[in-house]
């Protein structure tokens, strides 16, 4: 079940630097689209995830528990099989969409559970007597939140959702399951018409590593600039 077989290795062919660099320009093709998947789908994460933890922190059981049972049913089922039923499974009721929206509504639909749950920690990390301060001065609820909770939570939270957008970056993989031509899906492609899968999937590895290295060190910048007044 677990046997490995090894025949004769050979080292030549486990990278081919010039089919790698003849087929670079066409997987690089799928740059753009993967970061605007990403950035897409973690924009609808974080607006939704907002209003998910302040839902899941209320004290009105109606908002509450449909936001437990959301946050736990995403955060319970594997993205690529929600990605299916999006795609493949939506279109047996009756609904189409195309596979890119479809990506994006799946991973930005699925990060809100994680995003809401780092922002519920992060608005509970602020202690409670800056909500009594702002109440005793008359700011309303919104307010208080915008203008008191919100920049101190936000300095919490910036490091953990740095940590999510880099695995939603990496997570975009999935949807070349459903036909979106982002880095993957040209990687596929260029493999089979080169037969050399080793190859074209290291060069798409190698995309993927300095991509996630500039949006690294973007988060490090944003969490120097946060903590620069404390």
């Amino acid at each position: 079940m677990f046997g490995i077989e090894v025949n004769e290795i050979q080292i030549e062919k486990l990278f081919n630097a010039e089919r790698a660099w003849s087929n670079l320009p066409f997987i690089l093709e799928g740059v753009p689209l993967t970061l605007f998947v990403a950035v897409i789908g973690m924009a609808i994460g974080l607006v939704l995830g907002f209003f998910l933890a302040l839902a899941r922190g209320s004290d009105h059981i109606w908002l509450r528990w449909p936001a437990r049972f959301y946050i736990s049913f995403m955060r319970g089922t594997p993205i690529l099989v929600y990605l299916f039923v999006l795609y493949f499974g939506l279109p047996v009721v009756g609904v189409k969409m195309p596979a890119t929206l479809a990506a994006i509504i799946g991973f930005g639909t699925n990060s809100a559970a994680y995003i809401a749950e780092i922002n519920r920690a992060s608005l509970n990390s602020v202690p409670y007597g800056q909500w009594e301060s702002a109440r005793a001065l008359g700011f309303t609820y919104w307010k208080t939140i915008r203008r008191i909770i919100m920049p101190q939570a936000t300095r919490i939270a910036i490091p953990p959702l740095g940590n999510v957008f880099l695995d939603l970056l990496k997570a975009t993989s999935l949807a070349a399951m459903i036909s979106v031509p982002e880095i993957l899906n040209k990687a596929q492609i260029a493999a089979g018409r080169t037969v050399d899968s080793m190859t074209m999937y290291i060069t798409a590895a190698l995309i993927y590593w300095p991509l996630t290295m500039v949006f690294s060190a973007l988060q490090d910048y944003l969490e120097k600039r946060s903590n620069r007044y404390l």
